[in-house]
């Protein structure tokens, strides 16, 4: 890891910067393929599995023999782990339900705005080197919970031409509606469009590669929502010397196995645990599994020491972290003035990881600085609201004049005798 020791305001910009993305012309790819699947639908997403996947399949659609079948594969332990999580996430997502707002803002006008659900949404879930079935959990739960009509679901399938069994169990214990076996660009062209075996939806939710990313910015200018611009996972610890070196360590580990272009920051005023940190990181580096894939994040990450609070919390807000983990003895102080994060671990004993699975809080977070202006995944996210609003004859007359006077002073005629005809006829 990179240290970096009291960094001037004027190279923050460059001290921060993310890890570049250098595959080349991904839009010209991404347009071509979305133009090819809103043609031919079916026979060429087949055909981009066979490519992209190495796999032939007969029927992307996922059976309910299938989903049988993964249920017996999946541990006891395992189906309790997910229950146990769904539990939570249920919890957490129902109680930011609201209701009906309604008030009279002046005699005979009445206007409420209410929430209706999203009717059709699309979940994206990674299958690759790793399978995130517990995306399934942060987006199909609240889109049940919110009322959407029809939840589907696109997965890349493995060489063999499956899904993951835990991929299968968790989609259909949360309410998914349809399961299809297709990944990739191709998988959120067919979303976007709607073909033989995927419905269209309305809005597109979920992680991916750089690929998924920019396919699903295509997929907004064709009409479709998307939960917000992503890119590669991201963490940033605050720490000082009452924090925990090898905890901290594995926070940081936690979040750079998750790819190559994944960063990880360390923040901190003393110098005594960044030193301990860095010597952390080394030791539980080799004994991971994805130790490779880890250590190439790790190249793009950083240990960064500051003088004092509020130069640490001046520069954590400049970068807007993904996740971001609070571990200080004076934990108010970055509370309370922490602006841009998409979601916070507060103290020793609250790991990133925690918030990924089973606390109960929603990992689908924005990355790339986009926490500045953009929330995290919620009930709301699978909602619109409406507005709504009745007058009465007593209510036009106590409103009809300034809306006159307003629209005419725009120049907007028949909005000015809509009101005029009304107050006529009284």
């Amino acid at each position: 890891m990179n240290k970096i020791y009291n960094p001037k305001r004027e190279d923050w910009k460059d001290v921060l910067r993310r890890p570049t993305q250098t595959v080349a012309d991904i839009e010209g790819l991404v347009n071509t393929i979305f133009e090819e699947v809103n043609t031919s639908g079916d026979s060429i997403l087949k055909k981009y599995t066979q490519e992209f996947d190495k796999v032939t399949l007969e029927n992307m659609l996922v059976s309910d023999v299938e989903i049988e079948k993964a249920k017996a594969l999946v541990s006891n332990d395992l189906k309790s782990a997910i229950q146990l999580a769904k539990a939570n996430i249920e919890v957490f997502h129902k109680a930011q339900k609201t209701g009906r707002v309604a008030v009279e803002t002046a005699p005979g006008v009445s206007c409420w705005q209410e929430k209706r659900p999203i009717q059709k949404v699309g979940l994206y879930i990674p299958g690759g080197t790793a399978p995130l079935f517990s995306t399934i959990l942060m987006l199909a739960v609240p889109a049940t919970i919110a009322g959407c009509s029809e939840i589907v679901l696109c997965s890349p399938p493995d060489k063999e031409g499956q899904l993951n069994p835990a991929i299968l169990y968790t989609a259909n214990l949360c309410g998914v509606t349809k399961i299809i076996k297709v990944g990739g660009i191709q998988a959120i062209a067919g979303m976007t469009f709607g073909t033989e075996s995927i419905p269209q939806v309305y809005k597109i939710f979920g992680p991916g590669n750089q690929f998924v990313t920019v396919a699903k910015q295509i997929a907004t200018k064709h009409g479709v929502a998307i939960d917000m611009p992503a890119g590669p996972s991201e963490l940033l610890v605050v720490a000082d010397d009452t924090a925990n070196a090898s905890f901290v360590a594995s926070d940081l580990l936690s979040q750079a196995e998750h790819g190559i272009d994944s960063q990880v920051i360390l923040v901190s005023t003393s110098k005594t645990m960044i030193n301990a940190v860095e010597k952390e990181v080394a030791l539980q580096l080799e004994e991971l599994p994805r130790k490779e894939i880890a250590r190439q994040a790790i190249a793009n990450s950083k240990l960064i020491y500051v003088e004092d609070d509020q130069m640490a919390i001046d520069l954590i807000n400049e970068y807007g972290p993904e996740h971001y983990i609070v571990c200080v003895a004076n934990e108010d102080f970055y509370i309370d003035n922490t602006q841009n994060a998409g979601s916070v671990f507060i103290g020793n004993y609250t790991p990133e990881s925690a918030g990924d699975y089973a606390s109960g809080t929603n990992h689908t977070l924005p990355t790339n600085g986009y926490a500045k202006q953009y929330s995290g995944v919620n009930l709301d996210s699978f909602m619109k609201s409406m507005t709504f609003q009745k007058i009465t004859k007593e209510g036009i007359q106590a409103i009809g004049k300034a809306v006159e006077l307003m629209a005419e002073a725009e120049g907007l005629q028949a909005h000015k005798n809509a009101i005029t005809l009304r107050l006529k006829s009284l």
